[in-house]
């Protein structure tokens, strides 16, 4: 499919072909992505970071992929809260819900940048909600296949950010917190699923370095900036999601929790 046919199958939220014929390897399906956001750029809507998936270990049998993969998020699909926001899933298809931790950029990371320099590019982190979509039904016969389907991304919720220096004092201080750290999963009252900051390779920090060598080493991938979020992937398994739910987390303090009801 062409980035045009993509971005068509994206705004009517009608589900790909049966045999779509993605045909891609990794880089292509990246170029094919690439493609596509000069689309969206093109017709008004503004990069306001980047969303990285996969990064959980735990489930990338089920889904049979082995790496993390990265996408755009835009301002017409990015939300701040305070604790608790509302999401509207009109347009989404077969929309799923992944608890993360988002971080917030002051400064560009250099190239080959290590964790302490990342870290002292950070400015802060937040609790965050991504509504995940597939447009091939959560079946994928390689990567390439959500790389070209816009990484997955939906929606994204982010709540309340927290200067990284209130936190920690140190790249290896935040990534060791952050790693330690547990996180429950509700829908309403109900307890779905718990997961460990370690499950993101390693720790949502770690994720946000990957991700930072990543696109540096991708062929026309615009470079990071201050001003850029990244939400670094899922602490637990991907959930489906319907209007009228109300979904929570509970994260080890001093990391804040975040609750969101869809519509």
């Amino acid at each position: 499919m062409t980035p045009q046919t993509l971005l068509s199958h994206y705004d009517s939220a009608a589900p790909w072909p049966a045999a779509h014929g993605i045909g891609l390897d990794l880089p292509a399906g990246y170029q094919s992505a690439l493609a596509v956001r000069a689309l969206r750029s093109a017709r008004g809507e503004q990069p306001r970071g980047y969303k990285v998936g996969f990064t959980n270990r735990t489930i990338w049998p089920r889904y049979g992929i082995h790496a993390p993969i990265w996408g755009t998020v835009w301002d017409t699909t990015l939300q701040f809260c305070e604790g608790e926001g509302a999401v509207d899933l009109a347009g989404t298809v077969h929309p799923r819900i992944e608890p993360e931790i988002a971080f917030g950029l002051a400064a560009a990371p250099p190239a080959g940048a290590t964790l302490e320099q990342l870290f002292a590019c950070v400015d802060w982190l937040a609790p965050s909600f991504e509504v995940v979509q597939s447009h091939c039904a959560w079946k994928f016969a390689s990567a390439a296949e959500p790389v070209a389907d816009g990484g997955l991304h939906a929606r994204l919720l982010v709540g309340r950010r927290t200067p990284v220096r209130r936190l920690a004092d140190s790249g290896a201080a935040l990534d060791a917190q952050l790693g330690a750290a547990r996180l429950q999963l509700f829908e309403g009252e109900r307890l779905v699923d718990e997961g460990l900051g370690a499950n993101v390779l390693d720790g949502p920090l770690h994720a946000l370095l990957h991700f930072v060598l990543e696109l540096q080493a991708c062929p026309g991938a615009p470079a990071l900036a201050a001003g850029d979020m990244v939400t670094t992937g899922t602490w637990t398994d991907a959930w489906p999601i319907a209007p009228g739910q109300r979904w929570s987390t509970r994260i080890t303090a001093p990391f804040d929790s975040l609750a969101v009801t869809l519509r």
